[in-house]
């Protein structure tokens, strides 16, 4: 199965084909695919690739006219829906790698997330050096920066572009040759979402059912939360114990790690087991102090660390961020237990802790409880337990073991 080598050949055709034949002197196969848009189709890339742009713009769901359209922003819009596709519909990808500025990079990136996680994905830009998640997002891509513009080969791209092509050869290579661990085949894989503030709850967890499951721990980031679920998607979760929530906050709040407006969708769709609980609710991220929005500036705030500051949620948010949950939740048909920590949501939220507020939290739960209709699969549970206590702990294991059918 070949490398892919993905980029636009009537603006990088040099670079691409030094970045293949590289990969084919690395003894890998290696497939060159042209993603121009400039010009009309039975001129783009002639004879310089393997794959035409007409043969990937065909895949676009309107067609091909749809990409070639002479205005380079839709273009390459279309350009990017129809190589996603195109990889989707391959059963060949050994590596994905591709060469772009900022326009190559988002035309080529959506096909790299579409790519199952351990697919080896190297993107050389001329933007990997700034913020990069749009085109990261959850999924495993290799971000490289291309030190000069992709506009050439000299002394600098070269090496920099050489780099690339070997390492995703590597990768593919190592791939290859891997012996499958038996001890991550033997247990069925779950995943667990934490933050600092929920650690001891998580590493209880991770204690308690290690033996049986493998566990996989999700910073709950933002991206975090997306990655797992996308896992879940592709049917590599066998059950989650969604310990903390707190993107949620951060979507409603407009702090800097939000969930996705499809926050516990892969649960909803895969009817995974899966246990839910209320991790870091009590707080809204953001980063250095100064960079707190100014309406919320007077509010109760937290030096986490120098570049995150933590702001406490309100009575009314907490109810907001309840039914918001609530109402994605209670659309689950699978086996799903809501298990509500009635003495605390982070190492914070405890006596003598500065978000300590039950009433706040008071609003969270009832909020939750309302929008819940209990069902045979479907239930919510009030526990008189602080998240990080062990008891809870245990108590969420024992509730994941009953759904899981290996109690």
């Amino acid at each position: 199965m070949p490398i892919f080598v993905a980029g636009t050949c009537d603006t990088k055709g040099r670079e691409l084909a030094y970045v293949k034949e590289l990969i084919l002197a690395d003894g890998v196969a290696a497939s060159l695919i042209d993603l121009s848009t400039g010009v009309s189709p039975d001129r783009i890339g002639a004879g310089a690739a393997d794959i035409s742009p007409a043969t990937v713009a065909a895949f676009h769901p309107k067609g091909a006219g749809s990409v070639f359209t002479g205005d380079r922003g839709t273009a390459v819009l279309a350009m990017a829906e129809a190589f996603e596709r195109f990889i989707l519909g391959r059963n060949d990808v050994s590596g994905l790698i591709g060469l772009g500025g900022s326009g190559g990079t988002a035309l080529i990136t959506p096909a790299m997330r579409a790519l199952a996680v351990g697919v080896p994905k190297v993107m050389v830009s001329t933007v990997a050096s700034s913020n990069v998640a749009p085109y990261v997002g959850p999924s495993d891509i290799a971000m490289m920066y291309s030190v000069t513009d992709i506009a050439g080969l000299n002394r600098i791209s070269r090496v920099v572009l050489a780099n690339a092509a070997h390492a995703i050869a590597g990768m593919v290579r190592a791939a290859r040759s891997a012996s499958v661990d038996e001890r991550d085949t033997a247990r069925p894989s779950l995943g667990i979402t934490m933050f600092g503030v929920t650690t001891p709850c998580v590493s209880n967890l991770a204690r308690e059912l290690g033996s049986t499951w493998d566990c996989l721990v999700f910073h709950a980031t933002g991206t975090g939360g997306q990655s797992m679920e996308k896992l879940v998607d592709s049917g590599l979760m066998a059950g989650v114990i969604d310990v903390t929530t707190t993107e949620v906050a951060d979507l409603l709040m407009g702090g800097v790690f939000p969930c996705s407006e499809d926050r516990f969708g892969a649960i909803r769709r895969m009817e995974v087991p899966c246990v839910v609980s209320c991790g870091a609710l009590d707080m809204v991220n953001f980063g250095a102090v100064e960079t707190v929005p100014e309406p919320y500036r007077r509010r109760l705030l937290y030096r986490h660390n120098p570049q995150v500051t933590l702001m406490r949620t309100t009575v009314e948010e907490n109810a907001r961020i309840g039914a918001w949950i609530a109402g994605r939740l209670d659309r689950c048909r699978g086996p799903l237990r809501i298990v509500i920590p009635g003495r605390g949501v982070s190492a914070l939220d405890a006596p003598g802790m500065p978000f300590h507020d039950p009433g706040a939290d008071a609003a969270l739960f009832s909020s939750l409880e309302a929008g819940i209709r209990p069902t045979a699969n479907r239930s919510l549970v009030r526990l008189p337990l602080h998240i990080n206590d062990e008891a809870f702990a245990a108590a969420l294991a024992q509730h994941f073991t009953a759904l899981a059918g290996t109690a």
